[in-house]
C-alpha cells in the first residue's frame, strides 16, 4: 500500500512536469515559497510566454529577487518539455556566463543522494547530459546536438542556432548605465550576434534590472514594437505603490530605505524601482510645444553646427521669433556628406525665407558656409538670407548646460516633433547632465538657438 507521503511526492513530481513554478518549488522549496507571490507571477508569466506564440518577453525585477536563478531553472524546465530545444544564454561576462551554464548543467545532472529529496531526474528522467561532452559553456543532451551555449558580449556564438534566447543582466554599474557607448555596444552585440543565431520562430527572454532608457530592455521594447512583434513586458518594483515591499523576506522597507540613502535616489530608483537612471539624470526635463504657430514673426533665423568628425551629425535648426520666444520650424539632423547637406541647407533657408543663418566655422564650417551662400545666390537666385560664420571658442558642455534652462522655457517645438525629427528628438531627450554621451550635436545646435536669441535681445 502506497503511503500518503509517497502520494504527495508523486503529485509534486507530476505538477513539476506540468507547471514551471511547481518545478522550481519541487527543486528549491526554501526559495520558491507559496507566500512569495511575485515568484509565482514570474514563473507563470514565463511558462505562459513559452506556451504562447509571442516573440519576446522582457522582465524587469530588482536585484537579489531571483532573476538569474529563475532564468537558469527555466532553461532546465524547457529541456524537460522538449529535449530538442536549443537554448542560448548571454550574460555580462564570461565568468557569469560560465556560472549560468553550470547552474543549468548541474541542475540537470544532480545525483540523487536522499530518497526523500526530489531532483531533476525524478521529474524528467529522459533528459540527461551527453556522456563525454565536457565543455562547460557548450554542451548537448543525450540524443541532441549543441543543446546549450552560454556566451557574453566578449564571447562567441559562431555555429550555434538557438530556439530560445535568454539574456541575463548585462549592466552591472551606474557608470555603464551612463555610458552611451557601452549601451550601444550591448545593442550591437544583441542584434548582430545573438539575433543572428535565433532560429525561425524562436523566442527571446530579456531579464534585467532597468538602468537607462537606452539599455537593452528599453531598446528592445522600442525596436520589437516597431517591428510589430508580439512583446510581453513584466515590471516588478521593490517598493510597491501602496507602500508595501515586493517581498519583505528578501528586502525589508528598513533595508530598502538604508540602500536608498547609501547609493542615492537615482541609482536606487533604477535598481529597485525600474525607473531608468537617465530619466533622473537627463539634462532637459521637459520641452515646450505648440499646435499652432503665431501669425507674425519678427524674424526667421537659423543656426548650423556642421559635423566635426565622420561620425558626427550636422544639425541645422530654423526658427521664428515671436515676443522673444523661439518657435522651431525645421530641423535637419543628419550624417550625410557635405555635397548633400550644403544644397539641402540652402534650400531650407530659401523655403523658410530665413533672414539670418549663423554657422559655426570650426572644422570645415567656414567652407560649408561659403558654399551655402553661393548656392543661395547663384542657384536659387536669392539674397534674402544673410549667411555668416564664426569660430566657437567656448566650452561646448559648459555652453549646453548653462543654456539648458532657457531652452526648456523658451524654445517651442511642434507637438509632433518626435515623429518629424526622431533622431534629433532622441538626442535631445536622452542627453545626460553627467556621464558620457555618444553625441552632443543636437544640444549644441539648440544651445546656438538660445545664444542667437540672446544676441537678438541685446545680450
Amino acid at each position: 500500500m502506497v503511503d500518503l507521503v509517497t502520494i504527495k511526492r508523486y503529485a509534486k513530481i507530476e505538477l513539476a512536469r506540468r507547471e514551471f513554478f511547481g518545478f522550481c518549488q519541487a527543486l528549491a522549496p526554501d526559495f520558491y515559497k507559496d507566500s512569495r507571490q511575485y515568484l509565482i507571477d514570474l514563473c507563470n508569466e514565463m511558462q505562459d510566454f513559452y506556451e504562447s506564440d509571442d516573440d519576446i518577453l522582457i522582465v524587469n525585477e530588482p536585484p537579489r529577487h531571483g532573476k538569474s536563478r529563475t532564468a537558469s531553472m527555466f532553461a532546465q524546465w524547457v529541456f524537460g518539455q522538449n529535449p530538442q530545444e536549443k537554448v542560448m544564454t548571454g550574460s555580462y561576462n564570461e565568468t557569469l556566463s560560465t556560472t549560468f551554464s553550470k547552474a543549468v548543467r548541474n541542475g540537470i545532472s544532480t545525483v540523487k543522494a536522499d530518497p526523500e529529496v526530489i531532483v531533476y531526474s525524478d521529474i524528467f528522467p529522459q533528459v540527461q547530459i551527453k556522456r563525454g561532452d565536457g565543455a562547460m559553456n557548450l554542451w548537448s543532451l543525450e540524443g541532441g546536438y549543441n543543446s546549450y551555449l552560454a556566451t557574453s558580449p566578449t564571447g562567441t556564438a559562431t555555429g550555434f542556432g538557438a530556439s530560445i534566447l535568454i539574456i541575463d543582466d548585462l549592466i552591472k554599474s551606474a557608470l555603464e548605465a551612463n555610458n552611451a557607448e557601452v549601451l550601444e555596444k550591448h545593442w550591437d552585440w544583441f542584434t548582430n550576434t545573438m539575433l543572428s543565431r535565433l532560429e525561425e520562430g524562436g523566442k527571446i527572454i530579456i531579464i534585467m534590472t532597468r538602468w537607462a532608457t537606452g539599455d537593452l530592455a528599453g531598446r528592445a521594447l522600442e525596436h520589437f514594437a516597431e517591428e510589430k512583434k508580439k512583446v510581453r513586458h513584466l515590471t516588478m518594483k521593490a517598493l510597491q505603490d501602496d507602500g508595501t515591499m515586493l517581498c519583505e523576506e528578501i528586502l525589508s522597507r528598513e533595508s530598502y530605505d538604508m540602500k536608498v540613502r547609501a547609493m542615492g535616489e537615482d541609482i536606487a530608483s533604477a535598481n529597485y524601482q525600474q525607473i531608468p537612471i537617465d530619466i533622473k539624470g537627463k539634462l532637459y526635463s521637459s520641452f515646450k510645444t505648440y499646435t499652432e504657430l503665431p501669425k507674425d514673426f519678427s524674424g526667421i533665423y537659423s543656426y548650423c553646427d556642421t559635423a566635426d568628425q565622420g561620425d558626427d551629425y550636422l544639425c541645422n535648426i530654423i526658427w521664428g521669433v515671436y515676443q522673444k520666444e523661439a518657435y522651431v520650424l525645421d530641423v535637419m539632423y543628419t550624417k550625410q556628406p557635405m555635397e548633400i547637406t550644403e544644397p539641402a541647407v540652402a534650400q531650407a533657408l530659401f523655403d523658410f525665407q530665413v533672414n539670418k543663418e549663423r554657422i559655426e566655422s570650426n572644422s570645415g564650417g567656414r567652407a560649408f558656409a561659403r558654399n551655402v551662400k553661393r548656392i543661395l545666390e547663384q542657384d536659387l537666385k536669392s539674397n534674402r538670407t544673410d549667411v555668416s560664420w564664426f569660430h566657437q571658442s567656448k566650452n561646448k558642455i559648459a555652453r549646453i548646460i548653462s543654456n539648458s534652462t532657457w531652452v526648456m522655457n523658451h524654445v517651442y517645438f511642434p507637438i509632433n516633433w518626435r515623429d518629424r525629427w526622431p533622431e534629433y528628438y532622441k538626442a535631445m531627450t536622452s542627453y545626460q547632465r553627467e556621464g558620457k554621451n555618444a553625441h552632443d550635436d543636437a544640444p549644441d545646435a539648440t544651445t546656438g538657438v538660445a545664444e542667437t536669441m540672446y544676441l537678438l535681445n541685446g545680450g
